[in-house]
């Protein structure tokens, strides 16, 4: 007889970085407690040269990225969607017509594509760093772009300060090196455009100081293999040799000509500008001497995926402390969170809705929607509104801190629904029942009573909602029951109706 192998198979998840220059893919399965990486897939698609002095993204660009992630969509197949993680970066946060790309890709891809914050990628790359350079002490990480540079100092697994910066080696080969000419004019410029762009956060690095230098990605791999072939094996890369290597690149005339032993074809017309802005950030921190590291930001994609599944989520982490750092009152947040999860528990969401996710954002959103509170009280749900929005928040998307925005923007007053921002991962269906139910919680517990609240029933068919109250409830609490029917008529105005029943003796 012949056996067979029970045993599962590992799960297998990808992450793929849609970056300025290329796009990456690294698929890895979860074995034990690491990751096994088992594929790596990268095409150079110079998405940011694509970008108009409007901040469009020509067909071209667009047409390259999205044969790329045809290719990429080939490997993901059969993949579940929470078992792939798609990050955008500089170039689709700063491009205008964004959400058409993304509209096309959701068409090849079917995935949600998160585009990050310039500190969620500098955190994220220097997660993938730390997992795959294990190195004690201080770890400075630098990594450039093809349209923005990171540079994060960090112990262990956590960062102690981190920027992103707009400069990398495909934005400014556009601004300085156009016309494809090289000379030692070009090249200063571009240092002298980095080195401005760091002047202020200089000091706040050399401040905390570092034990060892790491730099990740396309630009700085090309540079240490450029290095390799001239004879430095040990791979390092310093300041006396990046100026060698200006000096050489500033011999040739155009950046076709540019033949440097270890230099790949492809990189050619980014590689001066790449370098410069390499050599800008070595005066700036006044840094002797920087090691590659494998890792970068699909890595840090990959161990953040691992981490969720053992449910480590650093967006709790997050939260938590942003309620601390605003003084939130933490009891009425938790009344608020609980009532609304339990709300929402009863509402019926349509099929291929993730209704997990959801209800998390529901739960995020339930404990900061006060976080306004510590400007002022007048106006405090646009106050939270804004800082929900624009605060460094580690381990949220952009769109994850917009959804956030919007329902404690909506919690309260008038439903200037037409206000509402443009998404493209959710929907405003989508968010629709989570306002709903964020604004009954609130309201159900305005009094901030440690009084727990009776079990309330609710009934959802669209744009038609009952709750049903214990017998007696609203004649007990005659202060909700008027800012209930307040409510009603803010639901009334905006197209929704709010039907507010009692129990029956029957």
């Amino acid at each position: 007889m012949t056996k067979t192998n029970s045993s599962p198979q590992p799960r297998e998840i990808a992450a793929i970085d849609i970056g300025s220059n290329s796009f990456h893919m690294v698929v890895a399965r979860i074995v034990g407690q690491s990751l096994q990486i088992v594929s790596r897939h990268k095409q150079r698609v110079h998405l940011a040269s694509g970008l108009d002095k409007h901040l469009n993204l020509d067909q071209a660009a667009m047409n390259r990225g999205l044969s790329c992630l045809a290719m990429f969509a080939e490997r993901l197949q059969g993949f579940k969607p929470e078992n792939v993680r798609i990050a955008a970066t500089y170039t689709l946060r700063q491009a205008q017509n964004a959400h058409i790309f993304l509209q096309r890709a959701e068409r090849i891809l079917p995935f949600p594509i998160e585009i990050i914050p310039g500190t969620e990628e500098a955190r994220l790359i220097y997660l993938g760093v730390a997992h795959t350079q294990p190195d004690k002490g201080k770890k400075l990480v630098i990594d450039i772009g093809g349209g923005s540079t990171e540079l994060v100092i960090g112990e262990d697994f956590d960062t102690h300060i981190l920027y992103s910066k707009h400069m990398g080696c495909v934005s400014y080969n556009k601004l300085f090196f156009s016309n494809g000419k090289l000379s030692r004019k070009n090249i200063a410029a571009a240092q002298l455009a980095a080195r401005q762009k760091l002047e202020s956060i200089a000091s706040k690095y050399t401040d905390i100081g570092w034990d060892k230098t790491l730099g990740s990605s396309g630009t700085i791999k090309a540079i240490r293999e450029v290095l390799i072939a001239q004879g430095h094996s040990d791979g390092v890369i310093t300041s006396s040799r990046l100026h060698r290597l200006l000096d050489k690149i500033s011999a040739f005339k155009h950046q076709d000509d540019l033949e440097l032993p270890g230099l790949t074809d492809e990189r050619k017309p980014v590689f001066a500008a790449g370098v410069a802005i390499l050599s800008a950030v070595f005066e700036a921190l006044d840094i002797d001497d920087m090691h590659f590291s494998s890792g970068a930001l699909r890595e840090g994609l990959l161990y953040e995926m691992e981490q969720r599944f053992r449910h480590s989520d650093i967006r709790i982490r997050t939260a938590d402390a942003m309620a601390k750092q605003y003084n939130i009152d933490t009891t009425q947040a938790k009344r608020v969170q609980t009532t609304a999860i339990e709300i929402y528990d009863q509402i019926d969401t349509q099929p291929g809705i993730n209704k997990n996710e959801l209800s998390t954002l529901l739960s995020w959103g339930a404990l900061l929607h006060e976080v306004g509170l510590n400007i002022s009280y007048p106006g405090f749900h646009r106050h939270s509104a804004y800082l929900l929005r624009y605060s460094t928040m580690p381990g949220f998307n952009i769109e994850q801190q917009t959804v956030l925005s919007t329902l404690v923007r909506y919690q309260r007053k008038t439903l200037k629904l037409t206000e509402m921002p443009e998404l493209t991962i959710y929907k405003r269906k989508h968010l629709y029942p989570l306002i709903r139910t964020l604004r009954i919680a609130v309201v159900l517990n305005g009094q901030r009573s440690d009084e727990p609240l009776p079990h309330i029933k609710v009934k959802a068919d669209k744009e038609h909602w009952q709750l049903t109250l214990p017998k007696g409830w609203t004649t007990e609490n005659k202060l909700l029951a008027a800012d209930m029917r307040t409510e009603q008529e803010y639901w009334h105005k905006a197209g929704w109706m709010l039907e507010v029943n009692e129990l029956s003796d029957s």
